[in-house]
């Protein structure tokens, strides 16, 4: 059937639609509202196209698209079909990656902390994510080193020896049947809020169980609490803080010249930098920053990445759709937005600098 034909039979709807060249490859991929109307826009003559979309339609052999409940729906297939085709005239992320996470298993009886590269939706707890990986493979050690919560996988339904963990000092050792569960949910609310950068709570809580401790003349335990302190303390001293106030938070820079870009992104949780990664980005022509910045939102957090509470763009973008997806991901309501704060602006800017450097190597 002829272009114009198919054309005419074109929904109004909501969907997706793939133009394709020579030997029906997609060449690119991309979203509608209305399917019919912005088809139709691309067919024009008088249709004022940019130019790489203008290079693109003489290249385009026919084209086929898929209707779709809603935006949203329409957003995760694109990402999918962009993830899958890699097609020319789209903005491509270039990463296989699945970023690592803390995962506190606090649905389990008796939790325990592991890495994980899924995000569970089983009333777990993550924290991340971690890039590089070896801030989190420090936080794990410093966390077996210094909370006394299980580190094996044993089901835990009958009593057992335990193990050397627990002659270290390093695990309460609930496998013996003899620990109660409030005992062990204490140490494990203390890993919780170590990992959460709940310094004021969880050092008055360890202060107070000190006191306890001491006031009961379980002196030994007591020093073991106050080892524990100070090595926190240093622990927290030597953390890249923001700014407490900032939350969870990504901050993505841009860094342009002619055809590239390097996109830069920060992972700011509970006030720290937990990690960094940049992106250079090719062929983007007379793509506009929120283009870019579009591209980039919708393929990267389509993985198994949970979106922070916010995230800081250094330019305005229409992401109403892109919001509600990032929303529904997390289950509460993610802002997206230039920096309103000084706060917000400096660590846009780090992230801004960081995207420059970064292009520049």
């Amino acid at each position: 059937m002829a272009v114009k034909q198919k054309l005419s039979i074109v929904p109004s709807s909501t969907g997706i639609y793939i133009m394709k060249g020579p030997r029906e490859r997609p060449i690119y991929v991309g979203k509608a509202k209305n399917l019919r109307a912005r088809l139709r826009s691309y067919f024009q003559e008088s249709s004022g196209l940019d130019t790489r979309k203008s290079v693109m339609m003489r290249e385009i052999r026919d084209f086929s698209y898929i209707v779709t409940a809603n935006e949203l729906e329409a957003l995760v297939l694109e990402a999918n079909f962009i993830k899958r085709f890699k097609p020319k005239y789209n903005i491509i992320l270039r990463d296989d990656k699945n970023y690592p996470y803390l995962k506190l298993a606090v649905n389990e009886e008796w939790p325990r902390l592991e890495v994980v590269r899924r995000i569970a939706r089983d009333g777990s707890i993550h924290f991340g994510p971690y890039v590089p990986t070896g801030i989190m493979w420090e936080t794990l050690a410093f966390v077996r080193h210094n909370f006394p919560i299980r580190t094996c996988r044993h089901k835990l339904d009958r009593p057992m020896r335990p193990c050397v963990q627990y002659q270290m000092g390093r695990c309460l050792a609930p496998c013996t049947g003899e620990l109660s569960r409030d005992k062990y949910m204490e140490a494990v609310n203390e890993v919780k809020l170590f990992l959460q950068g709940q310094r004021k709570e969880l050092l008055e809580n360890l202060h107070k169980r000190m006191e306890r401790l001491s006031d009961e003349l379980k002196f030994e335990e007591a020093a073991n609490i106050r080892d524990r302190l100070r090595v926190i303390e240093k622990a927290w001293g030597k953390q890249r803080v923001v700014a407490p106030e900032l939350g969870d938070m990504d901050a993505i820079g841009l860094y342009r010249e002619k055809q590239e870009a390097v996109v830069f992104i920060l992972f700011i949780r509970n006030g720290m930098i937990i990690g960094q990664r940049d992106f250079f980005l090719k062929r983007l022509k007379d793509a506009g920053d929120d283009e870019v910045l579009r591209s980039f939102i919708e393929q990267f957090y389509s993985k198994e990445i949970l979106p922070p509470l916010a995230i800081i763009l250094p330019v305005q973008a229409e992401l109403h759709t892109q919001r509600l997806w990032l929303s529904e991901k997390r289950g509460e309501t993610v802002k997206l937005s230039i920096p309103k704060t000084e706060k917000e602006f400096n660590v846009l800017r780090m992230a801004s600098d960081n995207a420059a450097i970064a292009f520049r190597r």
